[in-house]
C-alpha cells in the first residue's frame, strides 16, 4: 500500500490488490473520504485506471474515488486466452471489487468504452449493488444488436443510414476478432498508431497514458472482443434497470454512434443525456466536465444540494420514457 499526504483525505491514495474468483489478482487505486459516497470508475480498452487521473483529481474532495485495472490490463493479472474475457469473469471481478471496497454499501458506477460495456452487464444483472450509473462510450451490447435489427427491419431511409453508419465506426471490431493479425500488429509497433490516434483526438500523451504496458495490454484485452460480442450482437438478451442511468455522448465519436440511445429510455426508465463536442476519449480531453456531470448525477441520486443552475441542468437532461 501507498500513502500519500496523510493530512488531507482528498490526497490520500492508497494502492491495494483485491484477488479475484479464480485467482486474478486485480490493482486497485482509492482517494478520498471513505466516509463519503463511493464512485468506481472502470477503464476501457487498451487504457488503464490511469485515464481517470484527471477526472479523480477533480472529485476526489466529494467522493471516496475507486477504480482498478480489468483483468488484462496494467498492473492486474493477464489470463491468457478467451474465455477468460467472458463477461461472467469480468462481473466475478466487479464483485470483488465491491465486496472490497463497498461491503453493504450501494456504489455510483462510471464506465468508459469496454468498461461502460460491462457497467451496462453489471446495473442489468446485480442491480442492487448500485447507487447509480454513468455510461460513456460504450453502450450495452444486447442494446446495439437490438438497435441494429429495428433499423434494419424498418427499411426506412434513415435507420438504414444509422446502421450503416456505426457498422463502420465498428468495422475495427472485425479485425480485433480475427486471428493472428491483431497480435502481430500490436506487437509490431501498433502502440504508436494508438498515440498517434490520441493526439488526433488531442489527447496529450503524459505519464501513465498510454501506459507502459500498452501492448501486453491491448494483446490480453482482445479477448474481450472474442468471448461475448458476437453472441450479444446476434442474440440480443432483453436487459433492463432501474438503476439510475446517465449517458454520456461525445458526438465526435469514431467508435460509439450518438443515435445508439435511441430507445434506452424504455430499457432503464430512470434516464439522462447530455452531449459533449468531443472524442472517443472524453475523459481526458474533457475531464472537468466528466466531473461536474458525474458530480451533479451522484449527488442528486443521494438527495444532496444542488444549485438552482444544476437543478435545471439536470431537468434538461432527463429523457422521459414513452412507457
Amino acid at each position: 500500500m501507498r500513502f500519500i499526504d496523510p493530512v488531507s483525505n482528498a490526497s490520500v491514495v492508497r494502492d491495494e490488490v483485491v484477488t479475484a474468483p479464480g485467482g486474478v489478482r486485480l490493482a486497485v487505486r482509492r482517494q478520498g473520504d471513505p466516509s463519503r459516497p463511493i464512485v468506481l470508475l472502470v477503464h476501457g480498452y487498451p487504457d488503464t485506471k490511469a485515464v481517470w487521473d484527471e477526472v479523480v483529481d477533480a472529485l476526489a474532495e466529494r467522493f471516496h474515488l475507486v477504480r482498478y485495472d480489468v483483468r488484462g490490463a496494467g498492473d492486474s493479472s493477464r489470463p491468457s486466452g478467451v474465455e477468460p474475457y467472458a463477461f461472467e469473469h469480468l462481473m466475478a471481478d466487479l464483485g470483488a471489487v465491491l465486496d472490497a471496497v463497498a461491503g453493504d454499501r450501494r456504489v455510483h458506477l462510471v464506465g468508459h468504452d469496454w468498461g461502460s460495456i460491462q457497467g451496462w452487464e453489471a446495473v442489468c444483472t446485480m442491480p442492487g449493488r448500485f447507487a447509480s450509473f454513468t455510461s460513456i462510450s460504450g453502450p450495452c451490447l444486447d442494446h446495439v444488436g437490438q438497435w441494429m435489427r429495428t433499423r434494419l427491419a424498418g427499411r426506412s431511409a434513415r435507420g438504414l443510414r444509422q446502421a450503416a453508419g456505426q457498422a463502420l465506426r465498428s468495422a475495427y471490431i472485425a479485425f480485433f476478432r480475427a486471428p493472428v493479425l491483431p497480435e502481430a500488429m500490436w506487437r509490431a509497433g501498433g502502440g504508436r498508431l494508438f498515440t498517434v490516434a490520441l493526439r488526433g483526438e488531442g489527447v496529450r500523451p503524459r505519464p501513465g497514458h498510454p501506459a507502459r504496458t500498452l501492448t501486453d495490454d491491448a494483446v490480453a484485452g482482445l479477448g474481450l472482443y472474442r468471448a461475448d460480442m458476437r453472441e450479444r450482437l446476434r442474440r440480443p438478451r432483453d436487459r433492463r434497470t432501474d438503476v439510475p442511468v446517465q449517458v454520456i455522448v461525445p458526438t465526435r465519436d469514431l467508435f460509439v454512434s450518438p443515435h445508439l440511445v435511441a430507445g434506452l429510455a424504455e430499457r432503464a426508465p430512470d434516464l439522462s443525456l447530455r452531449t459533449v463536442r468531443a472524442g472517443h476519449w472524453v475523459p481526458r480531453t474533457h475531464p472537468d466536465v466528466i466531473a461536474r456531470w458525474v458530480r451533479e448525477h451522484v449527488t442528486r441520486v443521494e438527495g444532496g444540494p444542488l444549485t438552482e443552475e444544476e437543478r435545471r441542468a439536470l431537468e434538461r437532461a432527463r429523457v422521459r420514457s414513452r412507457a
